[in-house]
């Protein structure tokens, strides 16, 4: 039998959204970001040298149709990105309202979001007074700090040593649909931050608002740092997802990273979590070997949008995908014969742009494992039809195979 391994690299849009135009932020739309084209252009003008030196070198994921993915989405012809592909490659376009991580991996699964989601208003306050009562009813506190639009590494430095004077928790948001509790895992408590998100889940997911995310850290003021034990508190999708297919016909499945948060836990067999990137790597490594006949492996790899994108830190966006498409060719080096590997993204968050948010993008679609060939242009539902195609399984969403 058959296996499926699907890949998301969190945030490496391609630019192109035909859309980018109505996303934005207070600093203007998306319209003309690229994030890997962009980091390209910055590293062939010798824009990004920290801790790395010249143009982007990605020759695995180039050779699987990178570069071409790239320019077929948005006609950026991106220097070090010109291989002839030999894999199977396309540009994916997203249907949901949003540019989030869970309208990007629903919909990659082939479930788009039927809602809008719930936003807060980029002001101070940001939330509304009752749902700031029941924050303090069920955390048992008097107050919260924050209470605000911030990035979660700021507002940790901000405001650490005054949540750890006052045991408020450090409440927060971004132009995404989540509400974030940052708290010291010393002086709060880990496990009293998690059932306080999960307390709260209910009433923010009645306002449609898609995560709510517990953003543990330790250290002394200056010296703050958030740790690896984040969870996150999603809407479960509306309808049945890639996963839930694969595990109905009695097929494993296997999840890399925040996966199984993303999803609900819903169609999980068995979750596979690291510190950082390298170690969910690892846990890939390890699952080429050792996955089931017939199985599904859904990764995700947050660093580059969490580390990078997030921060316009180009350099580090850089390295990251340099490391990356190294960790790539040795794992791809190791599929069996049967094998389907498919790399993708699920929005953009170029490095180069205004402000600190998601960008609105088309995504790439590269597979390994198919032979070579343009795919071309598709939706990100049609990834989800493809997988279950080729582990022999009909698609229960709107997509269409390109197989």
């Amino acid at each position: 039998m058959t296996r499926a391994f699907l890949i998301v690299m969190d945030s490496v849009g391609i630019g192109g959204a035909p859309d980018a135009a109505e996303f934005g932020d207070a600093h203007g739309t998306d319209a003309g970001a690229n994030t890997l084209g962009h980091i390209a252009a910055a590293c062939a003008a010798g824009r990004a040298e920290e801790g790395r030196s010249g143009p982007l070198c990605l020759p695995v994921l180039d050779g699987l149709g990178l570069g071409a993915a790239l320019t077929l989405a948005s006609g950026v012809t991106a220097p070090g990105l010109g291989a002839v592909p030999q894999g199977r490659w396309g540009a994916a376009t997203e249907v949901s309202r949003g540019k989030d991580t869970p309208s990007g991996h629903w919909e990659l699964a082939g479930v788009p979001v039927p809602w809008d989601w719930g936003y807060f208003p980029n002001t101070v306050p940001a939330f509304p007074d009752t749902l700031v009562a029941e924050v303090c009813r069920i955390g048992g506190v008097a107050g919260i700090l924050g209470n605000c639009h911030d990035s979660g590494t700021a507002i940790i430095d901000r405001l650490g040593a005054e949540h750890m004077q006052s045991g408020w928790p450090i409440c927060y948001t971004s132009a995404d649909s989540v509400f974030q509790i940052a708290a010291h895992e010393g002086s709060f408590g880990l496990d009293r931050l998690i059932a306080l998100c999960e307390g709260l889940a209910p009433t923010l997911h009645a306002m449609k608002i898609g995560r709510v995310i517990a953003r543990p850290f330790v250290g002394e003021p200056g010296a703050f740092s958030r740790t690896s034990n984040r969870r996150d508190f999603a809407i479960a999708p509306p309808a049945p997802t890639l996963l839930d297919w694969v595990q109905d016909a009695g097929c494993p499945t296997h999840a890399v990273g925040k996966i199984g948060d993303i999803f609900s836990h819903r169609g999980i067999g068995k979750l596979h979590k690291g510190k950082d990137d390298a170690a969910l790597f690892d846990h890939l490594d390890r699952l080429i070997d050792t996955a089931e006949p017939g199985s599904l492996t859904f990764a995700n790899f947050v660093e580059f949008d969490s580390l990078y994108g997030h921060r316009r830190d180009v350099s580090g966006y850089a390295r990251a995908l340099e490391w990356f498409d190294a960790r790539a060719g040795a794992f791809l080096a190791r599929l069996r014969p049967g094998d389907l590997a498919v790399f993708t993204a699920d929005h953009g968050n170029d490095p180069t742009w205004h402000g600190t948010e998601h960008t609105r993008e088309r995504v790439p679609v590269l597979v390994a494992g198919l032979g070579v060939g343009e795919i071309g242009p598709c939706a990100f539902v049609d990834v989800a039809a493809s997988v279950a195609a080729h582990l022999g399984l009909p698609s229960q969403g709107p997509g269409r195979s390109f197989l």
